[in-house]
């Protein structure tokens, strides 16, 4: 690969693991109120429910991105290869 194209690349992938990092801090962080209510609540089985979707939203808010960068890693190992 040509020279300004592969640091380009390299910058990119760079810039998307600092992205995913700060992504995952970001889904810890929007944990905390849901934990919180959870625990004022007392534990009844409306706030058991409405946590666990609280949580299952912020998973997939940081479990997607992870899974597209991983597709996007291989394509472009695939069509540097």
């Amino acid at each position: 690969m040509s020279g300004p194209v592969s640091i380009f690349l390299e910058l990119a992938g760079k810039a998307c693991a600092i992205l995913l990092v700060a992504n995952e801090v970001r889904g810890l962080i929007l944990t905390a109120p849901v934990f919180y209510g959870l625990y004022q609540a007392g534990g009844t089985l409306m706030a058991i429910w409405i946590a666990f979707c609280s949580l299952a939203g912020i998973a997939l808010s940081v479990v997607v991105p992870l899974f597209a960068a991983a597709r996007i890693k291989r394509l472009v190992a695939r069509t540097t290869s």
